[in-house]
Order: C-alpha cells, then structure tokens, then sequence
C-alpha cells in the first residue's frame, strides 16, 4: 500500500460491504477484505489499476471536480462476469495530511452466481422463533410486508429471509436505501432515466423496481422518503408501471415489496409526514422486530457466528471467554445487534492471540431512549456520555472543514441528512455549515 494511503488504512475494515479508496490520479489505492471476498479478486492485482474501465464516463473524476458524494446504480466495471449493476456509494475522503481521496461502499444491486446466500438468521429463544414464524408466514403472501423496530435489530437480513422463503427467491432481492436518495435522486433511482434525460445522463439506466421484476424490492426506512415522492412510489405500486425519466413509454414491473423503518408511521400520518394511502398500502402484512434485550438468551450465539465471520475476514480464529459474554450478558444494547456487532468488532481489534477477554470488551453504558419522549427537558436528561462524545467529534469537523456539510458528512460516512438530524439531536447549531 502506497506510503500515503496508511492513514486510511484503519477505515477499511471498518466496512462490512466491499470499500475502495481511489486517488486524484484515478486509480485504486487499495480494497478491503470483504472486496476481495465478494469478487474474488486479490487487492494485490487491483492496487494501481484504473477506477474505471469506462474513462469517458468515470463518476470518480466528477466527484473530485466537484465534491459532491454520490449514491446509484453503475456497471459492474469487469467485477462480475455478468452484467449485473453496482449499488455505490461514494465520497470524499481526506487523509491525515489533507490529501483528498475517494471512498466507495459497493454493493451487488443483483445477486451474484458465484455466491453464497447471506447469513441466516441466529437465535434460539422463544422470542426469535415466534419472529421466525412470522416471518415465514409472510413469506408465503405476496402481501407487502411492513418490518417495524428500533435501529440495528436486523431489519435488512428479516427482509431477505422472506425473499429467501418465497416463491421470488430465485429472482432479485434489490435493497433501496431511503435514508439517502434526496428527492433530485429519487426518481431516476428507483425508475431508471434514459440517455440524455438530465446532465450527466450519458446513458440509459434501469432502476431498482424496474430490476426487481418478479423479484422483491426492499424500501429500507421508509419514513425518510420525502412526502413529495411518496405519490410517485404509491402509483408504481398501484398500477405495476412507471416511466423513466426522461422516457416516453410506460413500463411494467411485478414486484414483491418489504418495507422497514424504526418510526412509528402511524403518528408520522397522523402528524401528516406520511400519506395515509400509501401506508395503509405497505402495513398489509406488519411485524414487529424485537430489540435484543428482549431476546438476551441469543446473545451466546449471535456471538459465535459474529467472530466466525470477522475471523473468516482475517483469516484467524476469534475466542471469547466466559467472563467477557458474562459482561456482554449485562448490557441492554440500545444499539441492538449493530452495536454488539461493533462491540465485538473493536474487541477482535484489541485482543491477544485472537482470544477475547473481559478487558477487550469495552462498552459505553446508554439510556435506552424512547424517540417519542416528548419535552425538551425529558431528552436533555437523557443525554448520556456518548452523546457528548459525538457531540464533542462533530464541533471539531464543523472547525477542520469550516462547516463544510459535505465534507463532515463524508468523514463521518454518513448522509447530509443523517448529519442534520444529528445536530438537531445534539442540540448542535447548524448556522455555519455551507
């Protein structure tokens, strides 16, 4: 790896998605192990390579002229030996000399041949079967599915098992991320554009629903899609058909939908932030997913597939002692599985000889914080020591980039959107970003 890139080198594996970092001479600087896992390709053999096969149309090259991260679908560049499309997120990124670089988080917007099905599921407790239960019932509907529950319970992978159980499974299971298609993207993403439908618009490009015919489209947190769109995504559902943008002829798409969100849509309808028809049209068939303290008993096991997937990364073996699951044991995990999984990733980075000891387990003890608290005072306090900490992290990005939004946004691999509900959360004042 190039003397200039090892800065970086701690946010590779970071990742749980294939990530690649691309300099100002595009070309690849270097790729984490979950990249050369999904593709099979060594990064030895991709470190200097050029980013793109395509240099006329090089998304990398408009992003350094311009700045400005980017989400879509694009080629697969060579990396698939089908013509299956890119899910790519990307952004800049600044080393700790202030070199400018570009991260990528890619996914494969269809499955790949070559590849395994995702993880199943892990748990044994009453509560996890009769959530699997549930969801095999849906699977057997091609009801739209509604999976309700708090951030990092698994909401993405319970999607996935009722595509896997359903009469769909031999089709695509498309995720759409809703968090971060701003109403400008949201269109073209989910519908496609034809060539020369808006600037940059080099080519046709189909879009999620259309690549989900006969498959399964999952809406992850639905209730950030802005209002203005929810009409356009209501009639697609509807009729089965829709129009690129920029396209004269109406196509049709049969597709199988699941959506997720951790709010409550409900009041977000009765607060008018969501239109009742569209749903009344997604919640045919609700479940709820159970947050982890509620299913505790799991905890053993979600640990052991966990370690056997970061040892698989790194090829090793993870152990874990009994006093360090007995203090995971405590832990009420506000954060659910995405923040066991973290807990046990920083533990893997920490520990000796790839065995886990109770001092490798560090864990910041949070309140458990019910988002519908409604008073000011309420929330203030419930302020906890870790949201000083990111609070304290964002004020240093607003003084480095000068309250440059998408540069904060991008180091913190995060979208603008996530970034403003987090000064709102934080009681941070928003006044000088750009």
């Amino acid at each position: 790896m190039p003397k200039n890139a090892i800065t970086l080198e701690s946010l590779l594996e970071t990742h749980d998605s294939p990530f690649v970092i691309i300099d100002k001479n595009l070309t690849v600087v270097t790729v984490n192990r979950a990249w050369e896992i999904r593709f099979g390709i060594s990064r030895d053999r991709q470190i200097g390579e050029p980013c793109c096969t395509n240099s006329g149309n090089c998304r990398h090259s408009r992003l350094f002229e311009k700045l400005e991260p980017y989400v879509g679908l694009f080629p697969s560049d060579g990396l698939t030996d089908s013509p299956n499309q890119l899910r790519v997120r990307g952004y800049p990124l600044l080393d700790a000399n202030g070199a400018l670089y570009i991260g990528e988080s890619i996914s494969v917007a269809t499955p790949l041949k070559s590849t395994t099905t995702s993880p199943p599921m892990v748990g044994a407790s009453p509560t996890f079967l009769a959530l699997q239960t549930k969801l095999s019932q849906a699977a057997q509907t091609q009801a739209p599915v509604l999976l309700n529950g708090e951030t990092g319970t698994g909401k993405e992978l319970a999607s996935e098992f009722i595509h896997r159980h359903s009469k769909n499974a031999a089709n695509e299971f498309v995720v759409m991320d809703c968090t971060i298609l701003g109403e400008n993207l949201f269109e073209s993403e989910l519908f496609g554009h034809e060539k020369g439908a808006f600037t940059g618009a080099t080519s046709g490009k189909k879009g999620l629903f259309e690549l989900a015919d006969n498959g399964t489209l999952f809406l992850d947190e639905i209730g950030e899609l802005p209002l203005a769109q929810q009409p356009k995504l209501l009639r697609a559902l509807e009729s089965g058909q829709f129009r690129r943008v920029g396209g004269t002829s109406a196509l049709t798409a049969k597709v199988r939908v699941v959506c997720a969100t951790h709010r409550n849509l409900a009041n977000m309808v009765r607060d008018g932030l969501f239109r009742e028809d569209l749903f009344y049209r997604l919640s045919v068939f609700p479940v709820q997913i159970p947050p982890l303290r509620e299913r505790r008993e799991d905890i053993p096991s979600l640990c052991a597939a966990m370690l056997t997937q970061f040892g698989q990364m790194n090829d090793c073996t993870y152990s874990i002692s009994k006093q360090a699951l007995a203090k995971l044991l405590q832990h009420q995990w506000p954060g659910n599985i995405r923040e066991l999984k973290n807990c046990l990733h920083l533990a893997s980075s920490l520990c000796t000889d790839h065995s886990i000891e109770e001092q490798d387990i560090n864990i910041v003890q949070r309140q458990i914080i019910n988002e519908t608290i409604p008073s000011s005072s309420q929330q203030a306090a419930q302020t906890n020591s870790l949201d000083q900490l990111e609070a304290n992290f964002i004020k240093e990005l607003l003084s480095r980039h000068n309250g440059n939004r998408k540069l904060i946004a991008a180091e913190m691999n995060i979208s603008e959107r996530t970034l403003y509900r987090k000064l709102n959360r934080l009681n941070l004042t928003n006044s000088d970003l750009h």
